[in-house]
């Protein structure tokens, strides 16, 4: 199915888990893509064993979120598609939370999404399409995952405005959110282990992890023209996880 083909599209994050496997759906749609991330050698091997533009940028930092979008709209123009998903997770109590861990996923979960969107505006096409990874934790309440959730529940909100002030140039503006998936960010995490991953799947109606390829089909259908007339939702993706409050 080729319906992207001729289109630009930038994933922040696409060195690895779902970020690549957007990736990988949208080359196979035949998109043309950048992907981002922080580690040199990993967006250099995952470029090449993809077939994408890779791209250093630190989604933490305004002035480099500015230098990337300054780059891209040099060398490709505008872009049709914009997939934000460049995050981290840390668990914490409440109690227990520090500056450090709270600012760390706050200046990439929610700073770093909301200017990675903000400073690419200009750069977007009319009829574009942005998606943004959020998470099924954002719709739950479980313990230790307060920044975490904070950090989602906010960009989910964020979602929706933009979806509105876009909504004059047929920019859609759409979140996806992952429940458990088998990727690095869980592993980042302290959740890689046997048994947590045998706690975690208890709690799936369906019974297993997520597979990230199932996302980036999902991520898919949002780029294409498909998805005409949807902005501003949400998309579950967790097995049922999230019914199990």
């Amino acid at each position: 199915m080729n319906n992207l083909q001729g289109k630009v599209a930038l994933i922040t994050g696409g060195n690895s888990g779902i970020g690549y496997a957007a990736a990988k759906e949208l080359i196979a749609r035949g998109a043309r893509v950048i992907i981002t991330g922080r580690r040199k050698e990993a967006v250099e091997k995952a470029a090449s064993e993809l077939g994408a533009t890779g791209r250093i940028a630190d989604q933490c930092k305004i002035a480099a979120i500015e230098e990337l979008a300054a780059e891209v709209a040099r060398e490709f123009g505008k872009i049709d598609i914009l997939v934000v998903n460049a995050g981290v997770s840390k668990l914490t109590t409440i109690e227990a939370a520090t500056e450090q861990l709270f600012d760390e996923v706050m200046d990439l979960n929610l700073k770093g999404t909301y200017f990675t969107l903000s400073r690419f505006i200009p750069v977007l096409k009319d009829g574009a399409s942005v998606i943004i990874i959020s998470s099924s934790s954002a719709s739950t309440a479980k313990p230790h995952t307060s920044v975490y959730t904070a950090s989602k529940a906010a960009v989910n909100a964020m979602i929706k405005v933009a979806a509105v002030e876009l909504a004059s140039r047929s920019i859609r503006v759409n979140a996806v959110s992952p429940g458990p998936f088998a990727t690095e960010i869980m592993e980042k995490a302290g959740l890689g282990d046997a048994r947590t991953q045998e706690f975690i799947i208890a709690g799936v109606p369906l019974g297993r992890l997520g597979i990230p390829a199932e996302v980036g089909k999902l991520i898919g259908f949002l780029a294409s023209d498909d998805a005409a007339f949807i902005t501003g939702a949400e998309y579950l993706i967790d097995g049922g996880q999230s019914l199990n409050k």
